[in-house]
């Protein structure tokens, strides 16, 4: 039932971001060209989504359920973002409604589901070597983009670009995947190799939250690239393989849900 008021305040915010040229008036013109490319995903494609998959989950279908809960951490991870890492401007409430809705949907998502044996949604033979190798394999390929931009700074005491860029004082994207994003990732790919329950639950979660990712930096390449930005295009290949691959292993593995 929060995912009424969520899905209406996303698709409020993300408007205002795309139409409304004040909303993003105090940030640099990259990092104000993101936000707008991340806002078109938001509106086009995880508000829809959002809609669809709660109406499921409520009734009590299993796949709308995961789908649910892979929208919901992305609104929670992405509304970090607006939270703290954006300068302050009109829409800062809705920011911080945003992200409480959707962290206390997910914790009552983990709650809720721990208390069932979720190996018994799934068929038997459920892939869960070849999904847990995958997840684990993502964490470290984005510890290795993450802390090769990093440990450079570090070492001269100079600023990473992206934060310089940004005009922030850090990046929020390295800090909730540093800490938070990729442990997850890492800790669900082995869990999920030894098919313990907190494993079976969270893949798909997770599977769908690195998918919404991958769109939304590919967009954001797009929007920079429209407005004469200096951007790299492959990054659009390479995020959208691994939206491709990330799909695969996702249809792979919720292709065995019982009915």
């Amino acid at each position: 039932m929060l995912s009424l008021p969520l899905a209406i305040l996303t698709a409020i915010v993300s408007y205002a971001g795309i139409f409304i040229e004040s909303t993003y008036a105090r940030e640099t013109v990259l990092y104000a060209a993101q936000g707008i490319g991340q806002d078109l995903v938001n509106l086009f494609i995880v508000v829809p989504i959002l809609l669809v998959a709660a109406f499921f989950a409520y009734r009590k279908n299993k796949l709308g359920l995961l789908v649910w809960s892979g929208v919901i951490f992305y609104l929670a991870y992405s509304y970090t973002i607006y939270s703290f890492g954006l300068h302050f401007n009109n829409f800062f409430l809705a920011y911080c409604a945003i992200l409480g809705l959707s962290f206390y949907s997910i914790l009552y998502f983990m709650i809720s589901s721990s208390k069932e044996d979720v190996s018994k949604w799934f068929a038997t033979n459920v892939s869960t070597k070849s999904t847990g190798i995958f997840l684990i394999v993502i964490a470290i390929l984005f510890y290795f983009i993450w802390l090769s931009e990093i440990i450079p700074a570090i070492r001269i005491n100079a600023t990473p670009k992206s934060v310089t860029e940004s005009g922030l004082l850090i990046n929020p994207v390295h800090v909730l995947d540093i800490a938070i994003c990729l442990p997850a990732l890492i800790i669900t790919g082995i869990a999920l190799i030894k098919k313990k329950n907190i494993g079976l639950l969270l893949a798909p979660t997770l599977m769908i939250f690195c998918i919404f990712m991958a769109i939304a930096i590919a967009v954001m390449v797009f929007v920079m690239k429209a407005k004469g930005l200096e951007t790299d295009l492959s990054l659009t290949i390479i995020f959208g393989l691994i939206t491709l691959v990330s799909s695969l292993f996702l249809l792979l593995y919720v292709r065995k849900l019982k009915k």
